[in-house]
């Protein structure tokens, strides 16, 4: 708790770390051993300061060395990256989880001894996933937060989903999406193929994951 206030207006108590690992022990075969585990996707629609975010991105990096080569690990672990979603109402709890996940990202590759300075392409790659996958906005309204308070924007809470590329190993198609179109598709509203628009153009093209800090939307 970081204050009483917080508490009464926003509701805000953060979960333990022994209740997080107890509640992820359930989902265990999605996040570690279960076929496809690594694109296996997870929303914390009240993400805090990113603890459910980093110990889901924990689980999946220490499942990820377990079971591939190492050589597999950089691409393969900002595909676990793009798996993890959340969704956080306050500033400085949306900024403390950017933070955390690309230490834990970080961590993980620096501490097996691979490349991991900021300016490295897998750096910077995760960077613009977690800026992508974690965003500041009111999960219960479905709009972004106006960077000047806790006033709703007219944006709609927008995620991007990143598409494995059939024949192209390490190649992603990122396709964005709304908070709005997923509850629809949830209720039985909405096909899953209607969670984007395919009547226009992708702005974005196919490249290798490593690379998504690069892509420029056309």
């Amino acid at each position: 708790m970081k204050s009483r206030n917080r508490v009464r207006v926003y509701g805000e108590v953060f979960t333990p770390r022994h209740m997080v690992d107890q509640m992820l022990d359930l989902v265990r075969n999605e996040l570690e051993v279960g076929p496809d585990f690594v694109d296996k996707t997870f929303l914390e629609p009240a993400a805090g300061d990113g603890n459910f975010l980093v110990a889901i991105l924990h689980r999946k990096l220490r499942a990820l060395a377990a079971h591939y080569p190492q050589e597999a690990w950089p691409t393969e672990s900002l595909f676990a990256l793009a798996s993890i979603y959340g969704i956080e109402l306050l500033e400085d709890n949306h900024a403390a989880a950017h933070v955390a996940m690309l230490e834990e990202f970080r961590n993980f590759h620096s501490g097996h001894g691979l490349p991991s300075d900021l300016s490295t392409d897998l750096m910077r790659a995760a960077a613009v996933l977690v800026e992508a996958n974690v965003v500041r906005g009111n999960m219960l309204s479905g709009y972004l937060v106006d960077g000047n308070g806790l006033g709703a924007s007219q944006e709609l809470i927008t995620f991007s989903w990143w598409h494995r590329v059939d024949g192209k190993p390490g190649f992603v198609q990122r396709e964005t999406f709304s908070l709005e179109s997923l509850r629809k598709q949830a209720k039985g509203h909405e096909d899953l193929f209607d969670l984007f628009d395919l009547g226009q153009k992708n702005p974005f093209s196919p490249c290798p994951i490593d690379q998504v800090h690069r892509e420029v939307p056309r």
